[in-house]
């Protein structure tokens, strides 16, 4: 299995900055040109929401704000003019092998 590394376990903000948080995949998630990797969110007592597929690819509807970049092992996603709304958990997850970790 393909293990997902985060850091950091936890981070805070204030409104209007910008945060970054990484994760590091244990072998390649690249297959060509396509990274494996997604970003979800979390928020409490909520199911979780795709914001971002093939490590940069952001999903309809998901504020431009955040964007993912990265390829091979690492990648980083990044919250720009972090909102009071962005409070929540984020985790990656790979796509690229069954089983899907994250």
């Amino acid at each position: 299995d393909i293990i997902m590394t985060q850091s950091p376990s936890s981070l805070s903000a204030q409104p209007g900055e910008t945060v970054s948080m990484n994760c590091k995949a244990s072998s390649s998630i690249t297959s060509g040109s396509t990274n494996y990797l997604a970003w979800y969110q979390q928020r409490a007592g909520e199911t979780p929401k795709l914001l971002i597929y093939y490590a940069s690819t952001l999903q309809s509807g998901i504020s431009s704000r955040f964007s993912g970049s990265g390829s091979g092992l690492d990648y980083t996603l990044t919250i720009s003019n972090v909102q009071s709304e962005d409070a929540g958990q984020y985790y990656c997850q790979q796509h690229y092998s069954y089983p899907l970790t994250q």
